[in-house]
Order: C-alpha cells, then structure tokens, then sequence
C-alpha cells in the first residue's frame, strides 16, 4: 500500500480549515493543520509535506510571507495560495499557484492538488531534512 500524500493547509479561519480538512482526507490525503504562520513552520520542519495550501490573508503572517519563508528551506515543495489573484496581480510571489478562493471548486482543487503532489521534486533519497523551526525563523 502507498503511504497517504501528506498536506499542511493553513487558514486562521477554524470553519474553512475544516471543510478543507475534511474534504482532502476523504479524498485519500493525509492533512496537517494549522491556524497561524509559526504553527505551519513547526509543523513543516518536523514533518515530510508534500505540498502546502495557505490562505493569502491571515492575519501576522500572510500566505506570501509564509510560503516565502518556507520556499528558503523547502523549495522542491509545491506550495499554493488561496486568495483574490486581484490583489496579487503584478506582485511577485513564490507559490507554485495561486487560485481564486472564492470561484475555485473543490473538484478544481483537487485535480490541482493531485498533478502539483504527483510531480513533486523531492530530495533525493537519502538526504535529510535539516530545518529546525529556529533555522526557519532565522531565514526570515
């Protein structure tokens, strides 16, 4: 049997943390979850994540600044934001995505999710993962 996809969502909304929890599990994925930016960096250093779905708009630590942050120890992650791409138009980012939170459908979702997790460009095997979250504060 093939060992479960992980996926770390990040959302300070508790509701929407939910419904996305509930719907990547019960399509096979194994899901982490966090409210806040610093909660995602601990949970990303001390586990091996396949990809990672934020929220654009939260309130410390927006999604850009924590998938930039992450993206600095984890860059062979395939990472996207949920937001307005209205409000980032013309603005640099780091994710791999950016999808409208709003008009983007679950099965829309989940067929993204499905390709960017299937071509995930891991370390190669034997490596290891040497980020603590202290070393994820400091690349900050």
């Amino acid at each position: 049997m093939r060992p479960k996809k992980v996926i770390l969502c990040v959302d300070d909304s508790e509701q929407d943390l939910s419904v996305m929890k509930f719907m990547l599990s019960t399509n096979g994925y194994r899901v982490l979850s966090a409210t806040t930016g610093q909660e995602a960096i601990h949970l990303f250093s001390e586990n091996l994540v396949d990809l990672v779905l934020s929220d654009a708009s939260m309130p410390t630590m927006d999604g850009e600044q924590l998938v930039s942050r992450l993206k600095q120890v984890g860059s062979h992650v395939p990472m996207i934001i949920l937001g307005d791409p209205q409000q980032m138009n013309g603005r640099i980012h780091r994710a791999d995505a950016v999808l409208a939170k709003k008009t983007c459908s679950p099965l829309e979702l989940l067929e993204r999710i499905k390709v960017m997790s299937a071509r995930k460009r891991g370390p190669r095997k034997g490596m290891q993962r040497l980020a603590t979250p202290s070393e994820l504060a400091v690349a900050s």
